[in-house]
Formats: C-alpha cells, structure tokens, sequence
C-alpha cells in the first residue's frame, strides 16, 4: 500500500540545521508531485514546499525561501527539506504528503494531496 514515512526532527538551536527525510513506497515517485507541510501548535497545516515531476517545479512559501532546500531522489525513493538557518518560528510538526498530480499547484494546500505520513517534530530552541 501507499505510505510515506518521514524521518529527521528533532531538537536544534536557532540557526541550526537539520535535513528531513520523506521515504515513499507503494507508487512511483516520479510519477508525482510531493510537498511538505508544517503545523505548529494552535495553527493550521501550513504547506511550505512542493517538489514536481519536472526539475525545477520546485515552491517555496516566502517564510522559508533562502533556507530550506526541497529535493528528489527517484532511484532511492526519497523526498528530502534541508532546512539551515532554523528559527524558533520554524517549530512545527513536519509532514510530507502525496499530490493527487503531478506539477505543484500553489497554493499548496492539504486538500490537494491524497497521502500523509505520519509527521516528525522540529523544536527550534535555545
């Protein structure tokens, strides 16, 4: 069956770094678009971005543009968020999710995507 599971958080001081992992099995990788999203206490699900099936469909939401690196590897079946410059705002529980296409659609919103791991929690904290 389809599943995502993510891998990565954990505990880090600002300006720290830390790269998250979205292992995928059950599909095809390539055949679709994969974002990852962010919910932090009291908030919503914030999508922060999205990876498509043709290089450089890549979106980033303007609080993590310059930072936060998306990334593919189809042969390992992998989705990687390398995020640097970590700020405390940047705590949240991280989610990779499956896109019903395969282009990201911004904005990048929950209800466009199928499939959700089960998330992994990023503190920023000094």
């Amino acid at each position: 069956q389809v599943q995502l599971v993510e891998s990565g958080g954990g505990l880090v001081q600002p300006g720290g770094s830390l790269r998250l992992a979205c292992v995928v099995s059950g599909f095809t990788l390539n055949d679709y678009a994969i974002a990852w999203f962010r919910q932090a206490p009291g908030k919503e699900r914030e999508g922060v971005s999205c990876t498509g099936k043709r290089a450089g469909d890549i979106f980033y939401v303007d609080a993590i543009k310059g930072r936060f690196t998306i990334s593919r590897d189809n042969a390992k079946n992998t989705v990687y968020l390398q995020m640097n410059s970590l700020k405390p705002e940047d705590t949240a529980v991280y989610f990779c999710a499956r896109s019903l296409w395969n282009v990201c659609v911004v904005p990048v919103v929950a209800a466009s995507y199928g499939k959700w791991g089960q998330g992994t929690q990023v503190t920023v904290s000094s």
